[in-house]
């Protein structure tokens, strides 16, 4: 994929600029800091560029946290913290007027995906890749970090910069808010922002209340008897039995919760067996579970037991269920929800502003969500089908003009009082 120059911009994007420039009267907001302040589109994505050559595995990012404290220290902050939840980075600007305290948040860490995309910036570490945009999100809040530092005058409050390790399965999140993320200062709200391959690019969109689903994970133990294949009656067996408990696992879904509350089961492994001719002793299964509901959520591992024990007396089993909470659902506060519709009208126009359905995806952002009011917003990435590819598939890239667009919104949020 090549990336269309600044000169040469759609004329989605160019009328963007065109309507920017010819605004006025909103004050030190996004209008006037844009107009004084060209979108840095070069450096945006020269750093997601050198970060995707580079990936990290969570909760390993040294390399990328280290680089990102560098970048920081070149903006006369008033503080940077390292080390933060492991491998996390805190940048704290004070502003000159009065405000909140804001935390515009960026998560570091790819995935263990070999890239297949044929690009001059792909992966230079084999089984490691920036498969979710992560590298993006980076470029992005090292850009308005940038811009807002030298802005510092017309900032209201203070804006914390949080750089996050750990997002995929680790609880980053959690971890950093362990080691005080939330702290000195105290933050009133939080702001945070996923490219996203489902959206266009140049568009914006948002979700009040629960916009990403709950993730938990399960691993079940199947015990059989072995024995020969063709002597089954001589054997208890667990892949007959993991079979009927992957289907049965579905009509917790089809018949236990009204179609009002998505929800959704998937057994991602499912393990057994050595040969073609021989019955296995045990069997493993493997899966995700995701919902909205905090009651629904709560009843899922009772609902797995009670099929188990089911399973157990008809086919003769035994069965060990390990049920392991992960991440909450994502709830976006109104309020700063509409912080960030306002923002992408001025900034963007009302036609780029997206009222978007739930996804089933998860989010450790959510464990902050949890404990200050904040809103996490999606930034569209579509821009063909080069760029349409779903998310932790190893063609996936983003249309780097979607870093524009992400920059210009964390920017104005940051000068959102």
């Amino acid at each position: 994929m090549k990336l269309a120059s600044a000169a040469r911009l759609p004329s989605d994007v160019s009328r963007v600029q065109s309507r920017l420039r010819s605004r006025s009267g909103l004050g030190v907001e996004t209008d006037v800091m844009l107009a004084s302040h060209a979108v840095p589109t070069e450096d945006l994505v020269r750093v997601r560029r050198h970060l995707h050559r580079r990936p990290e595995l969570s909760m390993v990012e040294h390399d990328t946290a280290a680089f990102v404290a560098a970048e920081l220290e070149k903006l006369g902050l008033d503080r940077i913290r390292t080390a933060v939840g492991k491998t996390g980075v805190l940048g704290t600007l004070e502003g000159g007027r009065p405000g909140p305290v804001t935390l515009l948040r960026a998560d570091m860490d790819a995935l263990p995906i070999a890239e297949l995309v044929e690009t001059d910036y792909r992966s230079e570490r084999a089984g490691a890749m920036h498969a979710c945009g992560h590298d993006g999100h980076v470029s992005i809040l090292l850009a308005a970090a940038k811009t807002l530092a030298d802005r510092r005058a017309e900032v209201p409050g203070t804006i914390v910069f949080c750089f996050q390790p750990g997002e995929e399965g680790h609880a980053g999140n959690r971890l950093m808010i362990e080691d005080g993320a939330l702290e000195n200062p105290h933050v009133d709200r939080t702001f945070a922002l996923h490219l996203y391959s489902g959206l266009d690019v140049g568009n914006v969109g948002v979700r009040d209340g629960a916009f990403f689903a709950s993730a938990d994970e399960f691993v079940i133990g199947l015990k059989g008897r072995g024995g020969h294949g063709a002597m089954p009656q001589n054997s208890i067996d667990p892949i007959v039995a993991g079979s009927y408990f992957v289907t049965m696992l579905q009509t917790i879904v089809s018949r236990e919760i009204a179609p009002k509350d998505p929800a959704v089961f998937t057994v991602g492994k499912f393990e057994a067996g050595t040969t073609f001719n021989v019955i296995p002793d045990e069997a493993t299964l493997m899966g995700t579970v995701r919902c909205f509901d905090a009651e629904i959520r709560a009843s899922m591992p009772q609902r797995m037991e009670r099929i188990l024990k089911g399973l157990r007396e008809a086919m003769r089993v035994e069965y060990e269920l390990e049920y392991r909470w992960s991440y909450p659902p994502t709830v976006n506060d109104k309020a700063m929800n509409d912080l960030v519709r306002g923002v992408a009208r001025d900034t963007l126009g009302a036609d780029r502003l997206v009222e978007h359905d739930i996804v089933m995806w998860a989010e450790d952002m959510s464990f902050m969500q949890e404990q200050r009011a904040g809103a996490y917003f999606i930034v569209g990435a579509r821009g063909g089908d080069a760029t349409g590819v779903p998310h932790h598939n190893a063609r996936f890239d983003i249309d780097e003009r979607s870093l524009d667009v992400g920059y210009r919104m964390m920017v104005a949020l940051g000068l959102r009082g």
